[in-house]
């Protein structure tokens, strides 16, 4: 039997778009584990549901993964640390504004509280 290619929209049913959330998020675990296995590679994932629960994996240290990330992104844009801060508070006011109808404000002032702390 085959499959037909998967219109890719918002699953309108509770029960179906968890279901595939739950098989893809294993999904993609899974690829971002073979992909560090397989190349050598140092891979952070990190996954936020619909319903506020986070998912991670990394393939050593999620922080140190992270505090590479952010070195690089410094020397690739050439910022200063004070014109990257800036950009984080950005890039987070476009993230609330845009998952503000699916997360609880508790959980977004927390994240907010949490970047301040870094």
């Amino acid at each position: 039997m085959v499959k037909g290619k998967r219109v890719i929209q918002r699953i309108e049913n509770a029960a179906s778009r968890q279901a595939t959330f739950s098989k893809r998020r294993n999904g993609l675990v899974k690829k971002a584990f073979e992909l560090s296995v397989l190349c050598d590679a140092e891979v952070a994932l990190i996954i936020l549901s619909s319903r506020g629960k986070l998912h991670q994996f990394s393939s050593s240290s999620m922080i140190e993964t992270i505090k590479r990330y952010r070195a690089h992104s410094r020397e690739d844009a050439g910022s200063t640390s004070m014109e990257h801060d800036i950009e984080v508070q950005h890039s987070f006011v476009d993230l609330q504004s845009h998952f503000c109808p699916f997360f609880p404000f508790e959980i977004i002032s927390q994240v907010n509280f949490k970047l301040k702390l870094k």
